[in-house]
């Protein structure tokens, strides 16, 4: 009797277990199988919002066919714990596995209001966009320049309503000056800086900003950043180079930015500037003369003078020898590495030549033939209007 009882219940939990193999992969397919959503949607997670709420949000937007089987994949890859807070885009057909790692990835809102603060050389420009989710495009809302028009009622609301994502956007060339001046200016950040950072020593590129951070707090992470790049690049720099230190190369490189926007042509300009500290050649470069008038602070807005150009400021290369004694605005990664692996030429001149780049050339005559040619597209413009 007792085997018998004892073979029964083998037999019961075998069966059991079959069961719940099946029930597990049937999960686990269904996990991972694309979801019943016909059309992308745009999922806001609460700040300290849970999966059990998200799943029952994401039934109600059809996006999800089981709250269980998502709680439980979520459960079982141990992700429940690091749902992330903001607006994420969930694709159309986007599987609950998918969905799981949209909102426990982290990193920038994928989906919602987003404004960004375009720090450049003249001005700071707010561009407020809004993504739509189904076409996965953004559509501008407002865009206005800072301390030049009326603020937006557009961007008001998004700044009252809260949920938007925000970041700001540091042009490549710009002075710290600029850049403390534009930080300071912004209305989500707290300025509680007095001090200007070195020049050069902040990266441009593009920074997550939030309500309420420090201006101080956002300037040291452009700095550990720039720091970050010019190491490498000096770890990675061409043999034979007339810099004895990464300083002497930011400050080399920050002269490649203001002098060319054109990508293809930094490495060119690296190659002149390399060649005339080999020749003991002034540098002769108009930036670090305008550099020496504004010291970094606002836009010349208007040519140089004759007397600028003879006048002695430790910044004007067309009087000193050698590299000036600091950068003269913050140069990107890409003038970094130019600077530190420049072009092998023998170029020694160079000049505008009207499209947008410039004339390069190794000898005096040739030089002055690309310079007379830029004075008639000069003239032309100018007759043109």
């Amino acid at each position: 009797m007792w085997r018998h009882i004892a073979a029964n219940a083998l037999t019961f939990l075998i069966v059991a277990l079959f069961l719940l193999g099946g029930v597990t992969a049937w999960g686990t397919r269904e996990y991972s199988a694309a979801g019943p959503l016909e059309t992308a949607i745009c999922l806001e997670v609460p700040r300290g919002g849970s999966i059990s709420g998200l799943s029952d949000d994401l039934v109600e937007k059809g996006a999800i066919s089981s709250p269980f089987i998502f709680e439980a994949g979520a459960d079982y890859t141990e992700k429940s714990g690091e749902l992330k807070f903001g607006k994420f885009r969930v694709p159309e057909g986007a599987s609950m596995e998918e969905i799981v790692d949209i909102v426990t990835r982290g990193g920038r809102n994928t989906c919602g209001a987003e404004v960004i603060y375009r720090v450049g050389i003249n001005r700071t420009t707010v561009d407020v966009r809004e993504l739509d989710p189904e076409t996965n495009r953004f559509e501008e809302i407002a865009s206005f320049v800072t301390g030049e028009a009326e603020v937006p009622a557009a961007y008001l609301s998004v700044r009252e309503e809260g949920g938007a994502s925000y970041r700001v956007v540091i042009a490549e060339g710009a002075t710290s000056w600029q850049i403390v001046d534009a930080l300071g200016r912004i209305d989500l950040l707290e300025n509680d800086v007095t001090d200007i950072p070195p020049e050069g020593s902040l990266a441009p590129r593009d920074y997550d900003i939030r309500e309420g951070d420090r201006v101080s707090g956002v300037l040291r992470r452009m700095s550990d950043l720039q720091e970050e790049i010019l190491a490498q690049a000096w770890q990675e720099r061409a043999e034979g180079l007339p810099l004895q230190s990464p300083e002497e190369a930011l400050i080399l490189a920050s002269i490649i930015e203001k002098e060319t926007s054109v990508p293809d042509e930094r490495r060119q300009v690296a190659s002149v500037f390399v060649n005339r500290l080999n020749r003991g050649m002034r540098l002769q470069t108009d930036p670090t003369v305008i550099y020496g008038i504004t010291q970094g602070e606002g836009v010349l807005g208007r040519g140089l003078r004759q007397s600028e150009l003879r006048g002695a400021t430790p910044w004007n290369t067309y009087v000193i020898e050698g590299l000036p004694p600091t950068p003269i605005a913050n140069p990107g990664q890409a003038a970094i590495e130019a600077a530190l692996n420049p072009d092998t030429t023998e170029y020694i001149f160079f000049v505008a030549d009207g499209t947008g780049g410039h004339a390069f050339a190794t000898n005096l005559d040739d030089h002055n033939r690309n310079v007379a040619r830029w004075r008639e597209i000069e003239a032309e413009r100018a007759s043109d209007g």
